[in-house]
């Protein structure tokens, strides 16, 4: 049965990879695809990937619940969710249980317990039929994967060094997306309590310290997580977790090389390896990168969707 799915937002990097993934899938159609800068524009003079007859539009908040999509991905900034749900609430005599699923890309149910938080390979076993979802954030997955693990040896804090393309920082111009500002340049910001560094301490209860960066590529994100342990390891046994970990998981890889974001760029999955160990077998360092776009965003919601349907959870995902 074929379920229908709105996008609202869609102007953005991560709108445009959700149309191509809906546009690919067997079981989705797009009800709608919302964007105020694009309005009356046909879809596919911007995603190729899409060949159907659709155009962007520009509904109001309070008419979204009429349009009558099975599901509502809202790909907006941090911030803008609130009145699209109000929304849904309203139409749904406040009943989170009713309506649409609603799959939200920002920060801003990632911290509400009566929203499930979707980063399946953690997570999916919390899944209970919830049309609240909220999806992780891009770092903050690429963060979890690399810790979880090894996550009963951790002793104190794990630092976590992150370097994004600028894509992540969305299409509203900054000095975090302008490439020339970023040329031959590397952008440290929010060095500390930033979002993602609270979103991964309270998913997986130890504390996280995060230090993130932009540089002049345009996709893709790496992280090199350093943790202490309290007891001593080999670089076999930690390696041997990580394996044992993600045995089931077709879109997490794990090597013994340290993976490169280059090759990472357009890819669906995760790439976790470069484990590296000190003398003492006590801290053990470990590189993860994913696509921001995708796993990091886009990918992560299809899989998040299939799950709210019953589908495939790796349906309509390239190359799984």
């Amino acid at each position: 049965m074929s379920k229908s799915v709105g996008i609202v937002g869609a102007r953005g990097h991560t709108g445009a990879e959700l149309i191509r993934l809906i546009a690919g899938h067997p079981h989705f159609d797009l009800a709608f695809v919302s964007s105020r800068e694009l309005d009356g524009q046909p879809v596919s003079a911007h995603v190729a990937e899409y060949r159907g007859d659709l155009r962007y539009s520009a509904p109001a908040h309070k008419t979204l619940p009429t349009l009558g999509a099975d599901a509502v991905v809202l790909a907006l900034p941090n911030g803008k969710a609130g009145d699209c749900v109000a929304a849904f609430d309203a139409a749904g005599a406040g009943h989170a249980d009713s309506g649409p699923v609603i799959v939200d890309l920002s920060a801003d149910y990632r911290f509400d317990d009566a929203w499930y938080y979707g980063l399946p390979e953690l997570t999916r076993d919390r899944y209970a039929g919830q049309k609240r979802i909220s999806n992780p954030g891009c770092y903050a997955s690429a963060m979890q994967l690399a810790i979880a693990p090894m996550l009963e040896l951790i002793d104190g804090p794990v630092q976590c060094f992150g370097v994004s393309g600028y894509s992540g920082a969305g299409t509203t111009p900054s000095d975090r997306n302008d490439p020339d500002k970023l040329r031959d340049n590397l952008m440290p910001y929010s060095l500390a309590d930033h979002m993602h560094e609270r979103e991964v301490t309270r998913q997986l209860g130890r504390p996280v310290e995060f230090m993130p960066h932009v540089a002049p590529h345009f996709r893709g994100l790496t992280i090199t997580a350093n943790l202490h342990l309290r007891e001593e390891v080999t670089l076999e046994d930690a390696k041997a977790r990580y394996v044992a970990h993600y045995a089931d998981e077709p879109l997490v890889q794990v090597s013994d090389r340290a993976p490169w974001v280059s090759e990472i760029a357009n890819k669906h999955g995760v790439e976790i390896g470069g484990f590296t160990l000190s003398p003492d077998g006590r801290r053990l360092v470990v590189v993860s990168t994913l696509d921001n776009l995708l796993k990091g965003a886009a990918t992560q919601a299809m899989q998040n969707l299939n799950l709210a349907f019953g589908f495939n959870e790796f349906e309509g995902i390239p190359d799984v």
